[in-house]
């Protein structure tokens, strides 16, 4: 299968790796970024410079079976165009709203496949939640939390930049969907704080943007209570709130994204938490099942990767892959929850998710 890798960044080169090794792929990456570019060619992996994504590009991705972009979340739409003009499949790791909803637009009578949000939320977090809830008579509450945390947590916010600090500022300042009573509503970010511990660690919760994916749409009318929420360590919530609201840096963006790249060090060594909860009726009992995960950086080989490159391009490696044997609708727009969970789990890039045990179902 011939891809059209678009971007160079942490998780586009963790991609372009992963797809090229399994020996299925003939993955061409393309970004304006040649210190990168040049990086993954010294590997043997083909690049291309460019400069432009949008439908007057398409004419650089023609002749590739599917169009993988790993840009940051503003360029999702032109390149989605892209793929359409260019007849090409498209994945994405999007978590945002409005790019989702003009992606599923471009997609209605295409002859090709619309995938967006294939990383880990939306994404992966998506996939558990719909595998649950399809083992219920009635559901009562869907819960969907997922936080990337740093193993070492040493500043107020007790936080590090784990992936793009634009795509973070975009889940903290738009609408939040979801579902309460039965009807689909747009919370606020950064409110229904909520505390819980998990293997002796103590976390808040707090709805942010983007992490439901489609749920809404595909669960409408079959759950009463349907949320998404980031997880973070105590405290992060409060600073982040005082920050954007009191400060008034929501209303500048790029000044508060400026100072986090100044102020606050990348680090490689970090932990992706993913925890489920599902309750509702089985066989007239009220039932809740619990799912978990730990994943955690990898870092005693050559090329170190953060718990956040290892979820994000497994997510999305396995979402083509699935979608190369067949297991996905091959056109129009597909969301994740067409994906099964346990043909995600059992797939070499899916595996990745294994690294932790699942907590067993209660009730």
């Amino acid at each position: 299968m011939k891809i059209a890798l678009l971007g160079a960044g942490h998780i586009g080169e963790t991609i372009a790796r992963l797809l090229r090794n399994s020996g299925h792929y003939d993955v061409t990456v393309f970004d304006k970024n040649e210190k990168a570019l040049s990086a993954l060619s010294e590997e043997g992996i083909k690049v291309q410079a460019v400069q432009e994504i949008g439908p007057g590009a398409a004419a650089m991705v023609r002749g590739f079976d599917a169009i993988v972009n790993a840009l940051p979340y503003h360029l999702a739409i032109p390149a989605a165009h892209m793929a359409l003009e260019a007849g090409c499949h498209y994945f994405d790791l999007t978590e945002d709203v409005a790019a989702t909803k003009e992606i599923m637009r471009i997609a209605e009578g295409s002859r090709t496949a619309f995938m967006p949000q294939c990383g880990l939320a939306p994404g992966f977090i998506g996939i558990v939640a719909h595998h649950l809830a399809k083992g219920f008579d009635t559901l009562q509450d869907v819960k969907m939390r997922v936080g990337a945390l740093p193993a070492f947590p040493t500043n107020a916010l007790k936080y590090n930049l784990t992936w793009s600090v634009d795509g973070l500022i975009n889940e903290y300042c738009h609408p939040c969907e979801c579902i309460h009573d039965g009807s689909k509503i747009d919370a606020l970010p950064l409110e229904g704080l909520e505390h819980f511990s998990l293997d002796g660690t103590e976390y808040e919760a707090f709805n942010t943007s983007g992490g439901l994916g489609t749920l809404c749409e595909t669960l409408a009318g079959k759950v009463q209570n349907l949320d998404y929420k980031t997880v973070r360590y105590p405290g992060h919530r409060d600073l982040m709130q005082f920050l954007l609201d009191d400060l008034q840096l929501k209303n500048d963006q790029e000044k508060l994204k400026d100072i986090m790249r100044k102020s606050m060090p990348a680090t490689m060594q970090d932990v992706v938490l993913v925890f489920v909860t599902v309750s509702g009726m089985k066989q007239g009992r009220l039932v809740q099942e619990v799912f978990a995960r730990k994943i955690f950086a990898e870092r005693d080989g050559a090329r170190p990767l953060s718990a956040i490159q290892i979820t994000t391009a497994a997510g999305i490696c396995a979402a083509v892959d699935l979608f190369r044997q067949g297991k996905l609708p091959q056109q129009g727009f597909v969301p994740q929850e067409a994906v099964e969970l346990p043909a995600f789990l059992a797939n070499e890039f899916g595996k990745a998710y294994q690294q932790s045990r699942q907590v067993e179902s209660i009730g």
